[in-house]
Order: structure tokens, then C-alpha cells, then sequence
């Protein structure tokens, strides 16, 4: 599978869970798309455009079991996130529920529509390692008051790789009265999604990463009967249109200024490519790449005699594993811990290793994908006994 990849040689990938990683097939893919634009732009965007997204939409929403309709594209997760804090009207007061292992980017996010509204964020404290997913579900319900208006929450907690049960807390907080935002950046590609089962009121997700779309690939469901209130981060030509063929939610996400819809469009090739890759389609992908994971993660806490921080059932195709911690409190200007340096350098090993919750405690995290396999996470087994000891 490496061939279809363009890593440079003599490389162990084992990061793809950061930015993705997209086969040469799909990205041969966009650069047509991309031509095809550039020979007779007027007539792309005012033509050609809007139905290919269109039809983009509707493989998508196959792909993630969701009306096309309740659909829109965004570059990135982060961006789907803010589109919805930025939306929806705050109050002095409200109280915005979000875990201690959420991405420090929609954190922020949170940080920043809280203070402008003067109200408060609830950071939810989640054990890791923990022993099962109760240990996720009860503290973030015990955190529920009657002014809590939002939980944001994450369907793969980006440090720690957990899979949280998100249908479930969806379920019990909506019969709380609260709204989730679900910060499902890792998942689409990586698990098996039905986005109208799990019924949040918004869901945000990228293609880049599992999917292996090009960069900026993202997307963001919004229950129809939420969707009046949500409107784009750049406000544009839709929000006057005459028109009265589709949403005012589509006209105005469909056209958010000029821009590359390149990555949008390569999302069925995505699709169809990676799907055609292992036996059994997606649901093999899937699986292959979570067996790989959790062997992965076994032989790494055999190596360096660390018990397995959370069972089976909570891990996808990412694992994090805790080690021992870190002598100083030094960390490089993108907050990774120098050991992460060290394997690059000394190994050619590309792994996230990070400072979490703080230094000196942290957590290096392993991605499976299709181009890794079993003598990777071994010669990385044997780079942090060499390092660690």
C-alpha cells in the first residue's frame, strides 16, 4: 500500500491522525478538477459548481447515513465548530460544557464565545487511563445544571484517542435539555457513522483525515430543525438571494466567497479509492486498521512494561499511551514534548509524542493506516527502550 503514498524514503509515517495523509490516485484526481477550473473559471463557478457539490453531498451523506440536505462544507473541523459557537446566542450566565481532553483549538473556541457573552465554561475532568466508558459518561452528566445550554464534546478525544460513547451521551444530555456539538474531526473514516442515529443537533467532521481527501476537506451537519439559527463564519451572497430552489442553509454555506472546492470535490474519489483498497470495502479498512492499532498499542506496552490505559472498545484506528515522565518541563513552540524530536531525528520515526494534561506527564499517540504496518511500531518499540532507559 506504501506506493500509493508519497512519504519520502526511509520514513515510519506512524502520525497520520494529524493532518491525514491523501494517495497519489486522489490527489492525480484534484489536480483534473483543478484544470478543469482554471480553463473556463466563469463558467465553473456559475455552472458547473454548484451541482458537483451537490451531487459530492449526496455520496457523503450515504457515506455518513444523513440527509444531503443537512449538509455543508467547511475547510477543517475547527472551522465547524466555530460556525456553530459563532451562531448561537449566548447569554450572561449560560453555562458550556466541554471534557479536559478536548482539542485545544475548539476549546478555545469555547473560551472565546463564553467571554464575549460573559458565560461560563464547565471543564469536565475524564480519567485517563480509565477502566471503561462509564468512567466517561457519569462525570459529564453530573456536570449538567439547569443552565447549561451546550456540551461540546469530542467523538475521538484528539490526545488521549478515545472513542467516547457519543450516541449515548447525545441521547442523555438531550434529555437533559442540552444541545451537543459533536468535534468528530477523527471520525468519519475511521469509524462506521450513522449520523442520523446518533442525532445531534451539530455535527462536525474533517475528510482529510480518515477519508484521506485532500486538505481542507470538511464538512458539518446540522439537524433541520437547527439550522435557521446557523449561518457562516464568512456571511456572503446567500444570505440575500432571491432564490427558492434549496435552504436559505444551503444558499448560504454554498457560496462563502472565492475559494479552491477542489477538496470538496475529491471526496467521492476519496471514497470510492479507499474503499477499494482491502476486502470488504470500508468496513474492512476499518477494521484492518484498528487491529493494526491495537497490536500496535500491545506491543508497545509490553515493551516498556505500561498497563493498557483503556479497554479495547474505546479505541479506533489511534492509541495513546502514557509515559514515564519527562525530566524538565521543556516543550518545542508547537507544545510537543523533545522526545518527539529525538525519534525524528535519530529514528526517522514521525509520532506526536505531548505533554498532557501537563508536563511533566505525557502521552505519545500511534495512528494505523493502510501504507503502516507491524515492523514500524516494532522499530519505534525499540527507539523508546533505547531513549527511555
Amino acid at each position: 500500500m506504501q506506493r500509493l503514498w508519497s512519504f519520502d524514503h526511509g520514513i515510519d509515517f506512524l502520525n497520520h491522525g494529524s493532518f491525514g495523509a491523501c494517495p497519489g490516485p486522489v490527489l492525480d484526481f484534484q489536480r483534473q478538477v483543478q484544470q478543469r477550473l482554471e480553463r473556463q473559471p466563469i463558467r465553473f463557478f456559475l455552472e458547473d459548481c454548484e451541482p458537483a457539490l451537490d451531487e459530492v453531498r449526496s455520496v457523503l451523506g450515504r457515506f455518513l447515513k444523513a440527509s444531503p440536505a443537512d449538509l455543508v462544507f467547511v475547510p477543517n473541523a475547527t472551522a465547524g465548530v466555530n460556525t456553530v459557537l459563532r451562531s448561537l446566542p449566548w447569554r450572561r450566565g449560560d453555562e458550556l460544557l466541554v471534557t479536559d481532553h478536548a482539542y485545544n483549538a475548539c476549546r478555545n473556541a469555547l473560551d472565546f464565545v463564553a467571554a464575549r457573552a460573559k458565560a461560563r465554561v464547565v471543564s469536565v475532568a475524564m480519567p485517563f487511563p480509565l477502566r471503561d466508558a462509564s468512567e466517561v459518561m457519569e462525570p459529564i452528566l453530573e456536570a449538567v445544571t439547569s443552565r447549561t445550554r451546550l456540551a461540546l464534546l469530542d467523538h475521538v478525544t484528539s490526545p488521549t484517542a478515545l472513542v467516547l460513547p457519543i450516541a449515548e451521551l447525545v441521547r442523555e444530555l438531550d434529555r437533559r435539555g442540552v444541545e451537543t456539538l459533536v468535534d468528530g474531526a477523527h471520525a468519519p473514516g475511521m469509524l462506521p457513522l450513522d449520523l442520523t442515529r446518533i442525532g445531534a443537533a451539530y455535527y462536525t467532521g474533517n475528510c482529510h483525515k480518515w477519508i484521506c481527501a485532500p486538505k481542507g476537506a470538511g464538512f458539518l451537519h446540522v439537524r433541520g430543525d437547527r439550522q435557521a439559527r446557523i449561518r457562516p463564519l464568512s456571511i456572503s451572497h446567500g444570505a440575500n438571494s432571491p432564490r427558492r430552489d434549496r435552504s436559505r442553509f444551503q444558499l448560504e454555506f454554498g457560496w462563502t466567497g472565492t475559494a479552491d472546492p477542489s477538496p470538496y470535490l475529491c471526496v467521492p474519489e476519496a471514497i470510492r479509492v479507499m474503499g477499494g483498497l482491502v476486502a470488504g470495502g470500508w468496513r474492512g479498512l476499518m477494521r484492518r486498521n484498528r487491529e493494526l492499532a491495537l497490536a500496535a498499542r500491545g506491543r508497545l506496552c509490553r515493551a516498556l512494561s505500561i498497563e493498557p490505559p483503556c479497554p479495547e472498545s474505546m479505541l479506533g484506528s489511534l492509541a495513546a499511551i502514557p509515559l514515564p515522565d519527562q525530566r524538565g518541563s521543556k516543550v518545542s513552540r508547537f507544545g510537543l514534548d523533545p522526545l518527539n524530536d529525538r525519534l525524528w531525528r535519530e529514528f526517522r520515526i514521525e509520532v506526536p509524542v505531548f505533554p498532557w494534561p501537563a508536563a511533566p506527564k505525557r502521552l505519545l499517540r500511534i495512528s494505523a493506516q493502510l501504507y503502516n504496518h507491524e515492523d514500524q511500531y516494532e522499530r519505534l518499540a525499540q527507539a523508546l527502550i533505547q531513549l527511555l532507559t
